[in-house]
């Protein structure tokens, strides 16, 4: 910063340029620390009230396609390069301008061997090369892999090159992230356990463990801490440095997938299409949608009888009693949901037609819903574009981890959505 703006100021008088380097040092100082309190969490980035209607006309705009369903999107930090997944093995880079795509080549066996790699177990050989999860680096330099072959695969960005397959997990492996600013990685495990690597060193650093079951989804940000959800129906925040827990327990519900607004507050999906938004200080919800994702009336086709008795968007707070609740199916399951780092803006994702984006009013402790995109399909993966300007959509005709529903109509693949403030 110093330099650019030295350049500008070249050729000045001596006494000049002392009082320019202090305006120019305090300048930074006022941008590092701008950049340093968003970063941390502690200054929101107001979005969501500036956001002008998407025109939904046309909905979300298919730009990769993949021949099975997407399980995984990603998007590096300088918002240029995208990442998708599939449940067919294949791994593709591509541009987001242009849409150009790149696909990741798998290492042969031998090559997977020299590196420690283990054989599939059982039932998992047909299906082992299905990748479940993708993390991509703050630097842009590495892409973190994962699914049904128990490996962490750590490839190259730049040369799309396999460089280290990683064991240790026992079971599938389900979720990784990045710790931001770091090359230090978290995955999560059917094994019900987390890994922490540092991709640096190529080196295994800890197990995490507190789930009873499955671990689904993780999140992680600048902190050693990492936000987990597992099929025990809890969520966990764990302090790695300390070496403690705490636990989060929503109504009888499961949750599907959850993710951090910032280090004190977070958001998580359940499988009876309701969206609880958490304090670090309450182990109950602060507030809580339910039925957020319900089924359009073209969808009707494929549910259970008496899901036209649910009303749309039913927003209830305080009331945590589901007694007599009419319950989606699957395709009323919150599956993914994601927000715009740094912001109160939210956006979640189902199989019911549509992707919807919430405010996130911290302050008064509530959720709003803004606008509804429609998309056609399991909304497997969100992300948002770190400059909140689009929105990015790994959609397919089944569920993330399993068969749970089938939708023949939806198309496998990405799909973005530009966002346009105001």
């Amino acid at each position: 910063m110093r330099a650019i703006a030295r350049k500008e100021k070249e050729g000045r008088d001596g006494d000049e340029e002392v009082e320019e380097e202090e305006a120019r040092d305090s300048l930074v100082a006022k941008i590092l620390q701008q950049e340093q309190l968003e970063e941390s969490g502690r200054i929101k980035r107001v979005v969501a009230s500036r956001l002008k209607k998407p025109e939904t006309a046309d909905g979300f705009r298919v730009m990769v396609k993949h021949r099975h369903t997407v399980t995984a999107v990603a998007l590096s930090d300088d918002d240029l390069k995208g990442f998708s997944a599939s449940k067919d093995g294949t791994i593709l880079q591509w541009d987001v301008e242009s849409g150009k795509t790149e696909r990741y080549q798998w290492p042969t066996e031998d090559i997977l061997k020299s590196h420690g790699a283990k054989d599939p177990r059982g039932r998992l050989k047909k299906h082992s090369k299905s990748v479940l999860a993708l993390a991509v680096s703050s630097d842009g330099r590495y892409l973190a892999s994962g699914g049904l072959d128990r490996h962490v695969h750590l490839w190259d960005i730049r040369t799309r090159e396999h460089l280290q397959a990683f064991s240790g997990h026992q079971k599938p492996v389900s979720c990784l992230s990045f710790r931001q600013g770091t090359t230090d990685l978290f995955s999560g495990s059917f094994d019900r356990t987390i890994k922490y690597w540092n991709m640096e060193d190529r080196a295994y650093i800890d197990t995490i463990c507190g789930h009873e079951s499955e671990v689904l989804t993780l999140d992680c940000l600048r902190k050693e801490r990492v936000l987990t959800v597992g099929r025990d129906r809890c969520m966990m925040l764990f302090k790695v440095l300390d070496q403690s827990r705490l636990v989060f327990r929503p109504p009888p519900t499961s949750l599907e997938c959850c993710c951090f607004i910032n280090n004190d507050e977070f958001l998580s999906g359940s499988d009876d299409g309701s969206i609880q938004l958490w304090n670090v200080l309450r182990k109950k919800p602060v507030y809580i949608v339910k039925n957020a994702h319900a089924l359009l009336p073209a969808g009707q086709n494929v549910e259970q009888k008496g899901s036209e008795n649910i009303p749309d968007s039913c927003l209830e707070n305080g009331d945590h009693k589901i007694e007599g609740y009419n319950f989606s199916s699957t395709y009323s399951w919150v599956s993914s949901i994601s927000v715009c780092r740094g912001s109160d803006l939210a956006a979640s994702g189902a199989g019911n037609g549509c992707v919807r984006l919430w405010a996130i009013e911290t302050g008064r402790k509530d959720i709003q819903p803004l606008y509804d995109i429609p998309l056609m399909g399991f909304v497997n993966s969100l992300a948002f574009a770190k400059s909140g300007q689009f929105l990015v959509a790994g959609v397919g005709q089944e569920p993330r981890l399993g068969r749970w529903g089938r939708l023949p109509t939806a198309r496998n693949g990405v799909a973005i959505q530009p966002l346009k403030l105001l």
